[in-house]
């Protein structure tokens, strides 16, 4: 009797067993062992314009700086300027007492004068001994004399206007004036101070402040990673404008002008391995100093068909490498090995191993093998037409 009831407990059981794997076969597609697939979140990549930025750190710097240094020497009699002022090319700032100088001048036009009336006579001496010499009444080396003479009051005119030149030259220094347009800073003289010529102190330093110079340095891996992209076409820049370059002040806002690239200096610093860039910026309300730090942001082209890819999406391998998980058309996980260039925001820009269109897993990467059916759950992408900022 125990025979019958547990053989009928058994027949049961696989009927109610079967009834279950009945049940199962009419629910959502199987995955791996015979359980449905994972669910999984992906993105599909899109392609669009991305722009490429660099972010610098650099200083601002005058535009162009004179140092004011007195030509002749002598005693200051006026400052004609206010310190921190703004002064136009050709101001006066500085009068030398100029009475050694106006007697100076006096003098060479007095040696002028000398010059030329000697001139008038041995000119005249020497036309009258041409022609007493035709009637043969004089020896050719009287005429010679003569002649010689008339030549020696010539260039001794020649050398009297030269000194007079020199002499008003020197009474003109007198009078120091700005020798650009710009802000003048403190006066290192007042009136009474004995100047001499050519001094190693200046008297005053006049800085143009509109527009001004931002020097910022640019690694040299990525000045070449640059001329990479730029050489394989992925990159186009204007080749007749100037890069551009927005700013951001010591305090964290954004400077409201905006710069263009200069040049790139051609040597390489052998300590940081840094190349040196000069923007040049406006400076209308003269907000910027000489000396400030700024952030510079430095547009460097853009690329036409640029490529995201989250960085949730990533997985690095132990050499370096890395690897992203793409959905197949039939919902198979493919293992694919990427090449990623820099980071936007929370995004890789794919250099090569992905396409436009394909879709890649972004959450529930630990839960799938390549080869694996998923059911896949589509999330927003991130735009691709944000700037880029380099790698610091």
């Amino acid at each position: 009797m125990h025979k019958h009831i547990l053989a009928r407990s058994v027949g049961l059981a696989l009927l109610a067993t079967g009834l279950l794997a009945g049940c199962g076969d009419k629910g959502a597609p199987q995955g791996q062992g015979g359980m449905p697939p994972v669910a999984v979140d992906v993105v599909t990549l899109q392609s669009a314009p991305l722009k490429l930025t660099s972010e610098l750190t650099g200083r601002s710097a005058p535009l162009r700086v004179a140092e004011v240094r007195p030509q002749v020497g002598g005693i200051i009699l006026k400052r004609l300027f206010t310190e921190g002022s703004d002064v136009k090319a050709g101001d006066l700032l500085y009068q030398i007492d100029p009475a050694v100088y106006q007697a100076a001048v006096a003098s060479a036009k007095a040696n002028l004068a000398k010059a030329q009336a000697n001139e008038q006579s041995a000119r005249l001496k020497a036309k009258r001994y041409q022609e007493l010499l035709k009637v043969n009444s004089i020896s050719r080396q009287d005429y010679d004399d003569a002649d010689a003479s008339w030549k020696q009051a010539q260039a001794e005119i020649m050398a009297s206007k030269a000194a007079l030149r020199t002499a008003e030259i020197n009474l003109g220094y007198t009078r120091i004036t700005a020798p650009i347009s710009g802000r003048i800073g403190t006066s290192a003289v007042t009136e009474g101070a004995l100047v001499t010529a050519q001094q190693a102190d200046s008297l005053a330093v006049i800085q143009q402040l509109d527009p001004m110079y931002v020097d910022v340095r640019q690694s040299t891996a990525d000045l070449l990673r640059l001329k990479r992209l730029v050489a394989e076409g992925k990159v186009v820049q204007d080749e007749h404008k100037g890069a551009k370059v927005s700013f951001q002040l010591e305090d964290g806002t954004t400077y409201g002008e905006e710069g263009s690239l200069q040049f790139s200096d051609v040597t390489v610093d052998e300590t940081t391995g840094m190349v040196a860039l000069r923007v040049i910026v406006p400076n209308p309300a003269h907000l910027l100093l000489p000396g400030m730090f700024m952030r510079a942001t430095l547009q460097e082209g853009e690329r036409a068909k640029g490529l995201l890819v989250p960085q949730t999406a990533v997985t690095r391998t132990p050499n370096g490498g890395a690897t992203v998980l793409v959905v197949t058309a039939d919902n198979k996980v493919d293992l694919r090995n990427v090449q990623l260039g820099r980071i936007v925001d929370t995004s890789w820009v794919v250099e090569s191993g992905l396409n436009a269109g394909e879709r890649v897993i972004v959450a529930g990467l630990q839960k799938v093998r390549p080869g694996a059916v998923v059911n896949p759950a589509e999330q927003a992408a991130a735009p691709a037409t944000a700037a880029t900022p380099a790698n610091k």
